[in-house]
């Protein structure tokens, strides 16, 4: 294995188990939901445990701070291992929480320290891992290399939602809704483990540690700000696509199920199969990106999500059964590959070496404690206000701002990563992809 595709599966594997811990608890927030607030309507009961979903969220831009301060100025690698030992904790404390008719409201206090503690991982997980496998690509592969990211995210997604099937076929209802829903934290939890070890371990990127760590400034604010621009650029980019992409990943279950009226078996089997497909696009469009470039899979994203959102929506609340729900769903989420493909090489493109694990992490965990990590509350907001149809024009409209801003950014697809601020210049045959 050639030391790029070592550094990616390296990054990628850590990844997964991190984002698996984060999505358990959105795939299993049906049964557990009651096992922390006092009985009631059911709606009511999932604001709860969305709400503490979010606040994970706003832990983020915390988590973004310190830990890309940590990745500019100790490394990628120190973050990385960072990050995962926090959501170990995290995990733990989730399998072992006290239900509300043990201790009352206690429970749920429990529930949300660990929920802060994986949003504070998380929000450094994410530009850690986009730093990480876009600086140990082979130049002119990064969109390629990067889109690992999100296979390594959806196969989180997809580990906890197969977990969950599995469990829906082996445990009574009564079960889960019991003491079922602990088992997938208590495996994230032993999966941290490993994945601390192998982190540990872990290669340090070549651009880091050719980029020296005599600047004082490194992963600081007063750096951040002299690039003030593609801070904003990360926010604005970043709107449209996290929208859309809890909307038809971590809220699409629920939706299927509250909404649709599919069986829970059936929804969450949906899921699955439409996540599978997703990972899969991933690297397809990555490497579509290293040859056409970042900006045409952003714009046909944007336009696609922006106009095709309602419909979509509107016809999965009546699919009715399996195939419709299926289709719909694979639709949706083949218009935002053209995103998460490549969002994480864009970000990390637009910064230099001594500010790049900040520049991404602050402004994108900024963006996802706005729109990501709200997107589900606001999704049972509208239904429980009786106008479930005004969310699919919310995630259309944020959709449509993300457009403005492809249409005016530059394209990064040249940038030199140890020249950031210079004007990309043309392909080279130094760009050329070794056959190893």
């Amino acid at each position: 294995m050639g030391q790029h595709w070592k550094k990616i599966w390296v990054g990628s594997a850590g990844n997964m188990v991190e984002w698996f811990d984060w999505f358990v608890y959105a795939s299993f927030a049906t049964y557990f939901a009651g096992a922390f607030f006092p009985a009631g309507n059911d709606t009511a009961k999932l604001m709860n445990t969305a709400g503490i979903f979010a606040v994970g969220f706003f832990m983020r831009p915390v988590g973004g701070w310190l830990l890309g301060r940590v990745g500019d100025r100790r490394g990628r690698k120190a973050a990385l291992t960072l990050t995962v030992t926090l959501m170990s904790a995290s995990a733990v404390l989730i399998a072992a929480a006290p239900t509300y008719a043990v201790a009352g409201y206690g429970g749920a206090a429990v529930l949300l320290v660990a929920r802060l503690l994986q949003g504070l991982s998380v929000g450094g997980e994410y530009a850690a891992s986009a730093t990480y496998l876009t600086e140990a690509s082979a130049p002119g592969r990064r969109g390629f290399a990067s889109s690992f990211q999100y296979v390594s995210m959806t196969a989180g997604q997809l580990l906890g939602l197969g977990l969950l099937i599995l469990l829906q076929h082996t445990l009574t209802a009564a079960e889960l809704h019991s003491w079922g829903w602990r088992i997938p934290f208590a495996v994230g939890a032993l999966g941290a483990a490993v994945i601390f070890y192998l982190r540990r371990n872990m290669l340090e990127t070549d651009t880091y540690e050719e980029s020296g760590t005599a600047d004082e400034d490194r992963g600081t604010i007063r750096a951040l700000l002299r690039h003030k621009r593609e801070a904003l650029l990360v926010i604005a980019l970043t709107m449209g696509g996290t929208v859309a992409y809890y909307t038809y990943t971590t809220y699409l279950t629920k939706y299927l199920s509250n909404s649709a009226g599919l069986p829970k078996q059936t929804a969450t089997l949906v899921s699955f199969c439409a996540l599978l497909v997703f990972a899969c696009l991933q690297p397809l469009a990555g490497a579509l990106s290293d040859r056409i470039g970042r900006r045409p899979l952003l714009i046909t994203f944007a336009v696609g999500s922006t106009l095709l959102t309602v419909p979509i929506m509107t016809l999965l609340k009546h699919a009715g059964s399996f195939w419709p729900a299926l289709g719909l769903s694979l639709l949706a989420l083949v218009v935002i590959t053209g995103y998460t493909s490549i969002n994480a090489c864009v970000k990390a493109e637009l910064f230099p070496t001594g500010v790049r694990s900040l520049g991404v992490a602050l402004p994108y965990a900024i963006a996802n404690a706005l729109f990501g990590g709200t997107a589900e509350y606001v999704a049972l907001w509208f239904k429980k206000g009786g106008i479930e149809s005004g969310f699919a024009w919310y995630v259309a409209g944020c959709a449509a701002v993300s457009l403005v801003v492809y249409l005016t950014m530059r394209e990064t697809r040249d940038t030199d990563l140890k020249r950031v601020g210079d004007t990309p210049g043309p392909r080279t045959e130094t760009d050329t992809v070794p056959a190893s």
